[in-house]
């Protein structure tokens, strides 16, 4: 994909010099409730950009599935009066329609039409020649090709101002976040386009008030170009997502509280501590990379003692040992233990797939991570 000259985001940010603001309600339930949101957020003089949800694909039919092409005049109020440009969600080429036609100024792609490329590829035939903005919220599913295919299709349509919008992903483990943000994943999108700016979502990450500015917090530390944050003059009222919107009062409130760190530093003091601790991290990772060589010629080894003796891969009770040692050794060490869990973890699978290269006499082909404990 290459990279636009300008865009509207990159634009903004050069203006600022600071990470993009957007906010709005989940949902334009009615006018007098979008203007008053819409003149809170003015009056902070931070706000970049108005959202408001106006199609709402909800889950299940019967709940609060937005006011549709009604409240988009209610967005052109908001432009007028307040200076402030609009983006609200589309889903299909005829949302795309009714929004240009009635001036908003950024579209955004939700999590549940990205994971379908089919609904995006109609969206990007809807967009070709406008050259409208578009943001691009992550699949539901922890799925990045499908999150980077998205922007790949706009940007062949011509779409070239872009923007990616991280709002967790659905996940069937226990989670204090309604979705789980797993950073992993929106920072290997930005390794793959760092010319797209990467905005964070933390009112669909946590969804509950209390965790808008951890999150927050966070994404700015890891150098995210913006955030959106759900306002409404009345949450705890609202016909939409009520525990994870905030009033405009308190989103000035947390954005004052957020701290704002430099991407670098120009104090030479500062230059040479950083690279000498980088060069002696790149020494430390040579010796882990060593280390595992190590450890996996000895895995090796070990599985042409199982072969010659008929001996099988799986030894629950070994995998056992090695698991709960190595937990502990992590606590003795002050090492974070469920990094430590997950490490091992990943040496387990790969030490299952040498082993069955071995005993079986061929390339290991199969999902490992299918064949459960052992060593």
């Amino acid at each position: 994909m290459t990279p636009a000259a300008t865009t509207l985001f990159t634009r903004l940010l050069a203006q600022k010099g600071q990470p993009l603001l957007i906010a709005g309600p989940c949902s334009a339930e009615t006018e007098a409730q979008v203007l008053a949101t819409a003149h809170g957020l003015k009056a902070l003089g931070k706000i970049d950009l108005f959202r408001a949800g106006i199609w709402k694909p909800r889950t299940r039919p019967g709940s609060f599935e937005g006011m549709g092409a009604v409240a988009l005049p209610w967005l052109q109020r908001v432009k007028a009066e307040t200076g402030l440009p609009t983006t609200v969600e589309v889903a299909t080429p005829r949302h795309v329609e009714d929004a240009l036609r009635h001036g908003i100024d950024v579209l955004w792609i939700g999590a549940r039409t990205t994971v379908n490329p089919f609904a995006v590829q109609e969206l990007a035939d809807a967009l070709a020649g406008t050259g409208v903005p578009v943001m691009v919220k992550n699949p539901v599913n922890p799925d990045v090709a499908l999150w980077a295919g998205a922007l790949e299709r706009l940007a062949r349509a011509g779409i070239t101002d872009l923007a990616a919008i991280h709002r967790g992903f659905s996940t069937f483990a226990p989670s204090r976040y309604r979705n789980a943000p797993t950073w992993i994943l929106p920072i290997e999108l930005k390794t793959r386009f760092p010319h797209i700016p990467l905005i964070c979502d933390p009112s669909h990450i946590g969804g509950r008030r209390d965790l808008l500015l951890p999150i927050a917090q966070k994404a700015l530390d890891l150098d995210y170009d913006g955030l959106m944050i759900e306002t409404h003059p009345d949450p705890d009222h609202a016909l939409s997502d009520a525990e994870q919107q905030v009033t405009p009062a308190r989103l000035g409130e947390i954005l004052d509280e957020l701290k704002y760190r430099y991407r670098s530093s120009d104090n030479a003091d500062y230059l040479n501590k950083a690279e000498e601790l980088r060069q002696k991290m790149d020494v430390a990772d040579r010796e882990i990379v060593e280390a595992l060589a190590r450890r996996m010629a000895l895995v090796e080894e070990l599985a042409e003692y199982k072969k010659d003796n008929h001996v099988k891969i799986l030894q629950i009770d070994r995998w056992q040992e090695i698991f709960n040692t190595r937990i502990e050794w992590a606590n003795k060490l002050n090492v974070n233990d469920k990094f430590v869990a997950e490490l091992y973890k990943l040496i387990h699978l790969e030490s299952i797939r040498k082993q069955t290269e071995v005993l079986n006499g061929r390339p290991q082909v199969d999902g490992v991570e299918h064949l459960g404990p052992g060593l």
